[in-house]
């Protein structure tokens, strides 16, 4: 059995873990633990704070006891917020207290698209488009072309609202981000369902999509050395493995 932790900020969208772990199929265990997230607004400085080390301590415990062997900090907009380097030493500091190899959702995307082997991405983002963007220079921090950023532009999205959306706020979501240049379509926001529709999402653009919780799971498993077939879970999920540990 590989056990699997996750750091999850407040209740949105967790529910679709363990939908990917059924997905899975093998002798994979999902951990979920929540963080405190403060007030639900998509702020730079507030997001900055969510992922600090005080904050994720006490659940960064409870996943060292449940004898997780990879830790992920699965909050893309947490780490991203920080630049390349912040977000550095925060899986750093986060792989000290957790005393396992550690990363985070945004780390995730970077690494999933040498997996995939696509440079050229655009951004489909729920975030206000100063939020957007600092997403986009993280991903060109990492070598990524981003050819096209669709934030939410003014408009107040919280996570509670994100979380409720549907199949079809999804797929417009996708449609209106995804660019004819880009190889890859990615939706960076953790509190995304996503998992019950990615091969859909993937056979309506045509390539690859990479969302939060996907990318996640992925990542917790380069971390623990396991590659697991599930074309389920999109193309991600679907090929020989890139990365190396």
């Amino acid at each position: 059995m590989t056990a699997l932790g996750f750091l999850h900020p407040g209740h949105s969208a967790e529910d679709d873990y363990p939908r990917i772990e059924q997905l899975l199929g093998s002798d994979i265990r999902l951990d979920v633990v929540h963080t405190e997230t403060g007030e639900d607004v998509h702020r730079v400085e507030a997001l900055r704070a969510m992922g600090t080390p005080q904050l994720l301590a006490p659940a960064v415990e409870e996943l060292r006891l449940s004898g997780a062997e990879a830790v992920v900090w699965a909050c893309t907009a947490g780490s991203f917020a920080l630049g390349w380097e912040g977000a550095r030493d925060q899986v750093r500091a986060l792989a000290r207290a957790a005393g396992t190899p550690a990363s985070s959702t945004s780390f995730g995307f970077a690494h999933a698209l040498r997996e995939v082997g696509v440079r050229r991405v655009a951004v489909g983002a729920t975030y206000p488009d100063d939020v957007a963007g600092l997403f986009a220079d993280f991903l060109r921090a990492g070598g990524a072309e981003v050819v096209a950023v669709r934030g939410a532009g003014a408009d107040v999205v919280t996570a509670a609202e994100v979380s409720a959306w549907g199949e079809a706020e999804l797929f417009a979501l996708a449609r209106s981000a995804d660019d004819p240049s880009a190889e890859a379509l990615l939706l960076p926001d953790t509190d995304l369902h996503t998992a019950a529709h990615l091969p859909a999402l993937e056979e309506e653009l045509g390539k690859p999509v990479l969302t939060a919780a996907q990318v996640t799971v992925w990542e917790a498993l380069r971390l623990a050395d396991r590659r697991v077939n599930a074309p389920a879970l999109g193309s991600l999920f679907a090929r020989e493995p890139l990365v190396q540990v």
